[in-house]
């Protein structure tokens, strides 16, 4: 089935005649177009995107066929509300995270004959959740990207490049072999900055230590994340711990990962071999987030999940442990991975673990 018949099948499910889509996301992961300005149309008939002469041409080019384009010129929510009246609609849903009160103001306003309800961002939410193969190849190729932008920069980087330098050279190595853009601002953060989880990289030379690097890329809309410690010089013995007791904590979280596994137990996986190292609350994140076409999604590894959260068929995840000495340094390791629509478990990253120390 394809995203947009399940959602139907799902807006009737929940007892709606339709929806009303304006999310940019959502948009696209129901259309198949990337647009900003428009809507889309969902009912239990036929389903539009309303767009305008900006982005007609290639909407029919680019947009599924089960979708009319179309350009009213009268303003697109009274195109709607002829819409929905004339494929007898009484019930719509709407994007309940999206609208702004003054547009879901503006909705009432145009559609008072109908029934508008929230419950849109949910359904869509609940089904992005589940990723089909052919979204799967689509991360997995943008997964292969960042592997490639690591392998560069590793012979790229100099004692001479600032952070910003390593994370610009990361940028646009993923942009010139193929990525779309970013699927986050770029990390690179060196010696004591590498303590901060999310630092920002500096506009000053690499300091000697740990370097972590934290970056994705972005395919046709769906995102990679990866991160990889190395060491700049020479590691101590203290650094060589730390550096394997994050592998070790990651690699167990991995090697236990399967379908119906619960989301806490292996944040807990991880967790566990930190604090018993003697780490205790320098782990403050969770193990890892659901990606897709936002690279923070559900579902989360971590403490704070449903009780009752498990890994499924579909789910996107990161593996994402790490230490972190306030003003000192700190270390993280993370792979991206998912169980497949058969039920395996696979990791998109190829990138190698190893300690690396450079120059």
């Amino acid at each position: 089935m394809s995203h947009l018949s399940k959602f139907q099948a799902a807006l009737s499910e929940a007892g709606f005649d339709a929806a009303i889509v304006s999310d940019h996301l959502n948009q696209r992961y129901l259309s198949g177009f990337d647009f900003e300005d428009g809507l889309v149309l969902v009912t239990k008939g036929q389903s539009y995107l309303i767009t305008d002469f900006r982005y007609v041409e290639a909407a029919k080019a680019q947009a599924t066929q089960e979708l009319t384009v179309l350009t009213p010129t009268g303003g697109q929510l009274l195109a709607v509300a002829g819409l929905l009246s004339d494929n007898a609609c009484k019930t719509v849903a709407i994007e309940e995270q999206a609208l702004s009160y003054q547009s879901f103001f503006r909705y009432s306003e145009i559609l008072c004959d109908f029934t508008l309800s929230a419950g849109a961002s949910k359904l869509l939410e609940e089904l992005r959740l589940y990723k089909d193969e052919s979204e799967l190849e689509t991360i997995a190729r943008a997964q292969a990207i960042t592997d490639a932008a690591f392998a560069h920069i590793l012979n790229w980087i100099t004692p001479d490049a600032t952070e910003v330098d390593v994370a610009l050279e990361l940028e646009f190595f993923m942009r010139k072999n193929g990525a779309d853009g970013l699927a986050f601002s770029t990390i690179a953060v060196s010696g004591t900055n590498s303590s901060r989880p999310h630092g920002v990289p500096r506009r000053q030379k690499l300091e000697k230590g740990f370097l972590t690097m934290d970056f994705g890329a972005t395919v046709d809309g769906y995102c990679a994340d990866m991160t990889r410690t190395v060491v700049l010089g020479k590691a101590d013995a203290e650094m060589k711990r730390l550096y394997e007791t994050v592998l070790t904590a990651q690699r167990a979280a991995l090697d236990a990962a399967a379908e119906g596994v619960g989301l806490r137990a292996l944040d807990g996986i991880a967790r566990d071999i930190i604090d018993n190292a003697g780490y205790k609350g320098c782990f403050g994140h969770s193990l890892g987030h659901g990606v897709g076409m936002l690279v923070h999604e559900n579902p989360r590894l971590s403490q704070a999940a449903p009780a009752d959260g498990k890994l499924c068929r579909g789910h996107v995840v990161t593996f994402e442990p790490g230490i972190y000495l306030e003003g000192t340094y700190g270390c993280r390791i993370e792979d991206l991975a998912c169980i497949r629509p058969d039920g395996s478990f696979y990791d998109f990253t190829r990138s190698p673990k190893e300690l690396i120390e450079l120059f």
